[in-house]
């Protein structure tokens, strides 16, 4: 059955769905036995309304944003509404405002060198060292704490995309950065006109930064270089970029479908009819070097670098694909509206609390 949401574009659901209310109190309770593996949850996500936009029985949640395993094996899941869930193997817990968390939106997961694990969120930059957490917000001097994008650089620094620009962060105090403005006729800004949505780090060390309703812009640390529909660029307003192994930037936009940029051209396989869909994210390299990506109401895509295969509804994948993510033990999880699934080269299975997860 179609779900009611499908018609509406995942942006603007977002800001809706940061509204509602994420969860009641600490309740932990053994779940059902999965292959022989006993998971402890806590605590049980309750909605104010089963309303079908936001209620998807059984599952971990409505919509997860995004997916990260740390050094140690923990699998972090961070959502829209419902703050962060941890996976460490044999519990799955719920990580709320009671445990000095409560962002609502997660729209990044990082590790850092000393171990401690970074989250973007819509309320600020959340440090955990393994023990407790400890946000940023511009209390501490971020220009402005509903982050969407962010990015630990080779190098070790912490950049920060928020409605207000680029941060740069070092662990104790953040630089803000002006991003000039590419001349775009009549920029169609989703949120803010100042919104960094991206950013990613190439092999010479350059950030490649995407915007909202003013195109891409490289930045190598002194200057800064802009990419637009009149240079051949699919769509002004990004939503998720990526760098390749092949040194390629792809590009997820809001309206224009996706594009590949290698250096030289842009090639537009939305426009050329290859890729069915306008609302393109969710980018990942597998270890074969496949691209994979979702695209709003149509699944997810894989490229092995000669052609695309498709997934959608027929193979058991009914969700509006956001985050892709393959682990340490080969688990290969997509998450997204309608909750996280599990993929096993075939199939796709839905993720409840009972599993699988093994």
């Amino acid at each position: 059955m179609e779900k009611p949401f499908n018609k509406i574009k995942i942006l603007t659901a977002t800001i809706f769905c940061i509204m509602i209310s994420s969860c009641n109190g600490q309740i932990e309770t053994k779940s059902k036995t999965e292959s022989n593996v006993s998971v402890v949850y806590s605590p049980t996500i309750m909605l104010k309304s089963k309303d079908p936009l936001f209620f998807i029985e059984g599952q971990l949640c409505q919509h997860l944003r995004e997916i990260y395993q740390d050094s140690r094996g923990n699998l972090w899941f961070g959502t829209n509404v419902y703050d962060l869930m941890q996976y460490n193997g044999d519990t799955l817990k719920y990580i709320t405002e009671k445990d000095g968390f409560g962002s609502g939106r997660v729209t990044g997961i990082a590790e850092d060198k000393k171990g401690n694990i970074w989250f973007a969120t819509a309320s600020g930059l959340y440090k955990f060292d393994g023990k407790s957490f400890t946000v940023f917000t511009e209390k501490n001097g971020l220009l402005n704490s509903e982050i969407w994008s962010f990015l630990i650089d080779t190098k070790g620094t912490i950049w920060i995309g928020h409605n207000e620009g680029l941060s740069r962060f070092n662990g104790s105090d953040f630089e803000n950065i002006i991003i000039p403005k590419a001349k775009v006729k009549n920029p169609n800004t989703i949120y803010s006109e100042n919104r960094i949505v991206s950013i990613v780090e190439d092999i010479q060390g350059n950030l490649w930064l995407g915007t909202d309703g003013f195109g891409i812009v490289k930045y190598d640390g002194k200057n800064f270089e802009s990419f637009t529909s009149e240079g051949g660029l699919c769509d002004n307003t990004i939503n998720k970029l990526m760098v390749d192994s092949k040194e390629n930037i792809w590009i997820g936009t809001y309206s224009g479908g996706v594009s590949k940029y290698d250096g030289k051209k842009f090639t537009n396989y939305t426009k050329d009819g290859v890729i069915i869909g306008d609302e393109v994210g969710g980018f990942f390299e597998d270890v074969n070097g496949d691209i994979w990506f979702g695209v709003e109401n149509n699944g997810v895509y894989k490229y092995d670098g000669k052609s695309f295969s498709h997934y959608y509804k027929e193979n058991g994948l009914d969700a509006i694909v956001l985050s892709i993510y393959r682990d340490k033990e080969s688990r290969f999880w997509f998450g997204g509206w309608g909750g996280l699934f599990r993929f096993d080269g075939n199939t796709f299975t839905s993720v409840t609390k009972y599993g699988p997860w093994k």
